[in-house]
């Protein structure tokens, strides 16, 4: 499911505040002190839409389905205490995170993507 845009989305330190301070640290840690200060306004605007049990994953800027990102893109590996964390960013906005292997997660993104978000 998908929210209306970018900016009616929720913010995910509403929907998952533990995630959402988390990856702020570790991209503090990992020296991307820009994508820090913009991982604090992330909104959760649609699921990966894999269905695959391990992932967690959404997409926090809209982008076309099944094109690729193209110039300005990479991959930023975050080192989680547990499960995986990697984020797309393009010229310099974090397009989607990854999240694997953190199924308590599930419930509040599915609440958050249907309307019936709530702080978790």
């Amino acid at each position: 499911m998908q929210q209306d845009d970018d900016t009616t989305a929720p913010l995910l330190r509403d929907v998952l505040p533990g995630l959402s301070a988390e990856l702020v640290r570790l991209l503090q840690e990992e020296g991307e002190g820009d994508l820090a200060i913009r991982a604090h306004d992330l909104r959760v605007l649609a699921d990966c839409g894999c269905g695959d049990d391990f992932c967690q994953s959404f997409h926090t800027a809209s982008h076309p389905p099944g094109t690729p990102y193209g110039p300005g893109h990479r991959n930023v590996a975050l080192l989680p205490a547990r499960g995986d964390l990697i984020l797309d960013v393009v010229d310099g906005r974090i397009m989607f995170v990854e999240v694997l292997g953190r199924p308590e997660l599930r419930p509040a993104l599915d609440a958050a993507l249907t309307g019936g978000a709530g702080p978790r």
